[in-house]
């Protein structure tokens, strides 16, 4: 009987069941790779000390150790230390496959960033859709990243919920149904030609997995953080709780008539695969659409995909009443920059994408010098508008990211105003309520997800 227990203890501490409360579970054995294999870059992965070293590398891409398993559900716990101004992460639920980019590694990344934009355990949806959760969603976890020194992430991904912390500050809180499972893998940033950088090192240690009991394990997480969901056309228990209502079905036109009109346009717009779309080719025409009812003070959201050249907007305070087609209101501008002439006209890019249209230019850098002028995803790939309007106060965001804000009836409001187009439109800017509009601009644009907070 004493070999027989013997031997079970000796089982059990190689499992690593001892060593991790019979929960947790080594994915690094602190000693070599085992377990682990190299993808898609060339640079460097060493064991250390009982740490798996990653050092940089010219002219390669992104480089990934990645967990020959793969995992669903599991709360997941690591360290990671950097030489200054790399930019890393740790990929979790991604794949590698030949026909997606011939193998290259996409999927969700928990990011460290010892950028001055300071997004670590933000996420990255990597080769795929770009930042899903930007820290801009949570300025406080911002300060939460030591720099050269330990970070200790934890990951909570149970079901289509995406949770994170770093070093104990709750982080990101992400709702994403995409991807259910996959491998985890630790991030080489590829860094061109630049020779600066080149040799700089990431350290990672205490890698470590939970697989079973993750209810009990969960951490609460703090209602002020805010929850992001890319659930297309469906609100979460939270959204519900908090106030949230769609304001398109994602299946039918109810809620909305064509402006100027009692009713939905018969032809014109398109419903398919839950989006909303102004139609191209022979049936196009139907003009803009409105909600059924008007809306003072709100917080609202849509994503939105153009195509190249595409033109078309976001209008709000509008007064278009049946019989009586007026579309004139303040616009967040859709449009592409890079191809549509309208993008140079107007004053100081007040045109362009994001932007309160003709008046206020949208630029995020107003608000965080750290930051691109504009965040936006790729032709053919889905961005998320938002618009807040409390009270004088007006506020735009492009992708989570602030880039422009405004009070009406200040004078910088009336001098925009004096040089725009509207400068004659009667009641322009006065107005405290009006209709939520679409527009039709004769280009190939798509809605989803309209939701709205009236606050």
């Amino acid at each position: 009987m004493k070999k027989i227990f013997l031997s079970l203890i000796m089982l059990a501490i190689s499992l690593g069941v001892f060593a991790t409360g019979n929960k947790w579970e080594k994915l690094f054995n602190g000693k070599d790779l085992s377990g682990w294999e190299r993808l898609n870059g060339t640079a460097e992965y060493t064991v250390v000390k009982g740490e798996i070293v990653g050092t940089t590398q010219m002219n390669t891409s992104n480089t990934f150790l990645a967990t020959i398993r793969t995992f669903g559900d599991f709360i997941l716990e690591y360290e990671i230390k950097m030489d200054e101004g790399l930019n890393s992460g740790v990929q979790i639920r991604s794949e590698s496959n030949k026909e997606y980019n011939n193998g290259r590694v996409h999927g969700y990344q928990v990011e460290c960033d010892d950028s001055p934009r300071a997004w670590s355990a933000g996420i990255y949806d990597e080769s795929r859709r770009g930042w899903l959760y930007p820290l801009e969603y949570n300025q406080e976890a911002k300060k939460s990243y030591k720099r050269s020194r330990w970070n200790k992430f934890r990951v909570e991904a149970i079901g289509n919920s995406i949770r994170t912390w770093l070093n104990g500050t709750p982080c990101a809180n992400l709702v994403d149904d995409m991807t259910p499972s996959g491998f985890i893998a630790l991030q080489v940033h590829g860094i061109g030609n630049n020779e600066k950088s080149a040799g700089r090192k990431i350290y990672f240690r205490n890698i470590r997995i939970m697989t079973r009991n993750l209810e009990e394990n969960r951490t609460p997480m703090d209602k002020s953080t805010t929850e992001v969901s890319y659930l297309n056309n469906v609100l979460t228990d939270n959204e519900k709780e908090n106030g949230w209502k769609l304001i398109w079905d994602g299946k039918t036109t109810q809620g909305w008539r064509g402006a100027g009109l009692a009713t939905f346009p018969e032809k014109g717009w398109t419903i398919e695969d839950g989006m909303l779309s102004p139609n191209k080719g022979e049936n196009k025409g139907g003009g803009d659409i409105v909600t059924l009812r008007k809306y003072k003070n709100f917080i609202l959201e849509a994503d939105f995909k153009i195509t190249e050249a595409a033109n078309s907007g976001i209008k709000y305070f509008i007064q278009s009443e049946p019989g009586k087609k007026n579309t004139v209101g303040f616009e967040y501008q859709i449009l592409d920059d890079a191809r549509h002439p309208d993008a140079k006209l107007g004053t100081n890019g007040n045109r362009t994408l994001a932007s309160l249209y003709d008046l206020i230019p949208a630029n995020s850098q107003i608000f965080d010098p750290s930051q691109p002028v504009k965040r936006v995803n790729e032709i053919g790939q889905w961005n998320r508008a938002r618009i807040e309007v409390k009270g004088n106060k007006v506020t735009h965001f492009l992708n989570g990211v602030k880039v422009l804000e405004i009070t009406k009836g200040s004078n910088e409001f009336k001098e925009a105003i004096a040089k725009s187009k509207f400068s004659k439109a009667p009641g322009f800017g006065e107005f405290e309520d009006g209709y939520i509009l679409l527009q039709d601009h004769g280009n190939e644009v798509s809605f989803r997800n309209i939701k709205i907070k009236e606050l």
